[in-house]
């Protein structure tokens, strides 16, 4: 198999790349290479929210793709659209705060989502940069996009903060304010299992909105 993963040196990313190289598959990162890629990959170079960014992807063909991307919802509709009559299957990591609220205890992928265009460019609001984003995918590759809605996650190569700042702040000892109420259930998945799940299911050839937590 042939993946071109739209980022691959960190967190989530990364760890895409390393379950594919596992696998056995063929690996392309595409970035602006302000991180190395890691061994074993071809590496392309570009900036996806430059004018004329995507150059590097205007040629070759991939069974998946991958995109991780956060931010401007039109940075996906446009490589999702400059690929797909290349590429079989389009997974975008996206995100559970998709999801208008309130949202229902027990909801699944049916509930409604935030209002976003695909075209959106404001990158202040990150439910709408997701939202936008899915749009985005699904009009440029319809039931060939996999959407994985995650929660929290944790895993390697993690650049978020979050759990390694409790963690360093819980292991200064003391009194921690932490929320309530104190038995209040969470739920989080590990980046290299999602990493893992997409990957099969994109190979399998499945595609459409998925609750990954």
């Amino acid at each position: 198999m042939r993946l071109l993963v739209l980022g691959g040196t960190e967190f989530v990313g990364r760890a895409f790349v390393e379950e594919a190289l596992g696998l056995g598959w063929d690996v392309t990162v595409y970035n602006r290479g302000t991180h190395e890629p890691p061994p074993g990959v071809t590496a392309l170079r570009g900036d996806r929210s430059a004018p004329g960014g995507l150059a590097a992807l205007e040629r070759g063909e991939w069974d998946v793709v991958v995109d991780t991307w956060s931010w401007a919802a039109k940075a996906v509709t446009d490589a999702a659209a400059l690929l797909a009559g290349r590429a079989g299957h389009y997974v975008y990591v996206s995100s559970r705060s998709v999801y208008a609220d309130p949202l229902p205890f027990g909801a699944d992928e049916s509930a409604p989502v935030v209002a976003a265009s695909a075209d959106d460019e404001d990158d202040g609001d990150y439910a709408r940069n997701k939202a936008g984003a899915e749009l985005g995918a699904v009009a440029a590759f319809g039931d060939r996009a996999l959407l994985a809605r995650a929660g929290l996650i944790l895993g390697p190569y993690e650049n978020i903060g979050r759990l390694p700042w409790w963690l360093s702040r819980i292991a200064r000892g003391g009194p921690v304010l932490a929320p309530a109420p104190r038995d209040l259930g969470l739920q989080y998945v590990d980046a290299r299992d999602l990493a893992g799940w997409c990957l099969r299911a994109a190979g399998a050839g499945v595609g459409g909105a998925f609750n990954v937590v």
